[in-house]
């Protein structure tokens, strides 16, 4: 392990920010992870990963400890489920195609979500119907402070909408080493009814076939055309969660705005796109020097080139205090801010 120093990390967050951090180190096994939190305070410490769901607004004196372990095994399977033990290393959305080639249902509707499998627990990623929970069967993580490895049932991650306890009780606490996924290999149970997946479907080239393969090449179409893509455009995919509001107050703003769209939670709840409130405010599209909000998704903030995090942060705070004042509904990051 070779400790660099006043290293930059812009190839290292989606955003593309070129911010520096103090010291930089790669760790590539859970043996080197305990090695480095018996050398270092916890508080030296910078844990990074795939850097895909953060906004750095100023450089770090801390060191930064990047997670690569690599590896996948078969923990256990019968005829119709199958256990999976991914690395925290490993790229998500490439662990997505993998399960497809091997047939293993379940996580296909997350295709094309950028970061490493070891945060998507901490976020409790979703999209287009699905979140990590549904496949989620444990995962282990190190301690920071005692470095003991433990492990987390999926009672025990608390896990809510982009929420889970590694954001709340448990936040800056651990590091996970690896997730267990449990993944169906037939009789898959294919969701198409979520946005715009069964349109995407339904054109030709589809020929008519749902599969796991298909409604995967279906939401990376989708986000392909919406999403821009983080090697030509620094951002973090979705900067804001969308809301969730009460059906009475969904009712109060559908008097003003009746064509609002909206998902139901429950017989109580509904939520209702960040993105068309944002759009709605007028802020697609809007650029400040290299700071912008993309001009086909609203719920992307971006980096055109030399934007600084503070940049960023600063145009987020704006939208949040127009939506307020416009809607009265807040909106929150759904990305880190550091």
């Amino acid at each position: 392990m070779e400790i660099k120093k006043d290293y930059s990390l812009k190839l290292h967050n989606t955003f593309g920010l070129n911010v520096k951090a103090k010291q930089y180190l790669a760790v590539s096994s859970t043996e080197e992870i305990k090695h480095v939190l018996k050398r270092f305070y916890a508080s030296e410490l910078f844990i990074l990963s795939g850097g895909s769901n953060m906004l750095l607004t100023k450089d770090l004196d801390k060191t930064v400890l990047h997670i690569q372990n690599l590896g996948k095994q078969i923990i256990e399977e019968d005829e119709n489920k199958v256990r999976v033990r991914v690395q925290a290393g490993e790229n998500w959305h490439q662990f997505v195609l993998w399960c497809i080639e091997q047939n293993y249902g379940g996580i296909e509707n997350l295709s094309l979500i950028p970061g490493c499998v070891g945060t998507s627990p901490i976020q409790n990623i979703g999209a287009y119907g699905v979140e990590l929970k549904d496949v989620f069967h444990s995962c282990k993580a190190v301690h920071i402070q005692s470095v003991n490895e433990e492990e987390f049932t999926k009672v025990d991650c608390q896990f809510g909408y982009r929420n889970s306890i590694f954001k709340n009780k448990a936040k800056g606490q651990y590091i996970i080493t690896s997730v267990d996924f449990i993944l169906t290999k037939r009789k898959h149970e294919l969701k198409t009814t979520y946005g715009a997946i069964q349109e995407e479907l339904s054109k030709v080239k589809y020929r008519g076939e749902v599969s796991i393969k298909s409604i995967s090449d279906a939401v990376i179409a989708i986000r392909e055309s919406k999403l821009p893509n983080p090697k030509e455009i620094g951002n973090s995919g979705s900067f804001f969660k969308n809301p969730v509001v009460d059906k009475s107050y969904l009712d109060y703003i559908q008097k003003s705005y009746p064509e609002v769209p909206f998902y139901k939670i429950n017989d109580q709840q509904v939520k209702i796109p960040a993105g068309w409130l944002i759009e709605k405010a007028g802020f697609k599209g809007m650029r400040i020097n290299d700071a912008g909000v993309h001009k086909k998704q609203a719920l992307v903030l971006v980096n055109y080139g030399n934007a600084t995090g503070a940049e960023i942060l600063a145009l987020a705070q704006q939208i949040q205090k127009e939506i307020q004042q416009q809607f009265k509904i807040q909106l929150e990051a759904e990305v880190n801010i550091i």
